[in-house]
């Protein structure tokens, strides 16, 4: 299993994706923009707004998850924002036709929140900033998409983590019991 942690840049995938290591047994973290860098530095010649627009990104996501998932049996946490919805349906079909069910969740917060969390960082500051409109335009499919949506405006990262465990289908988390609802999506 994969749990894919998207949603804008500022909504904490990154810090829960480290958080839930904690409570989902044999898992791992992913991080699909090593793939994007690795191919930043070898398709130089042919730049792009982002990397995700290469359709090798997406290719590679896929059989780099499938391989670490296959090699290490562990499951598999993926922080990584997807604004494009075709990009992300063609990583999700990938991954479920490699035999990977995905669990989709999209983490959010209010805008003034995320503002903060970003400014107050200094990844990518202003790149950040300036595709706050792009996830505007894309939350409502991705909510539509979701298996499970979460506000982090004022939850710590460790009880999104809770949250999402608690909502993974039949999934054995660290606590001992297991989690058979399928939260809303």
């Amino acid at each position: 299993m994969i749990v894919w942690l998207n949603g804008t840049f500022g909504a904490g995938k990154t810090t829960t994706a480290a958080e839930l290591l904690t409570l989902i047994p044999g898992a791992r973290v992913f991080d699909p923009e090593t793939v994007g860098y690795m191919l930043m530095a070898n398709l130089a010649d042919r730049p792009v707004s982002d990397f995700q627009h290469w359709p090798a990104w997406r290719t590679l996501v896929v059989a780099a998850a499938a391989e670490l998932a296959r090699y290490t049996g562990q499951r598999l946490i993926a922080p990584q924002t997807v604004l494009t919805r075709p990009y992300l349906r063609e990583v999700v079909n990938g991954l479920q036709a490699a035999g990977l069910p995905v669990f989709h969740v999209v983490l959010g917060a209010q805008e003034a929140a995320l503002r903060s969390r970003i400014e107050g960082s200094d990844e990518a500051r202003q790149w950040r900033l300036d595709h706050l409109a792009e996830y505007r335009a894309a939350r409502g499919w991705m909510i539509d998409d979701a298996d499970l949506v979460v506000d982090t405006t004022m939850l710590v990262p460790a009880a999104v983590a809770r949250l999402i465990a608690r909502a993974l289908p039949g999934a054995a988390r660290r606590d001992g019991s297991d989690a058979e609802a399928r939260a809303p999506g």
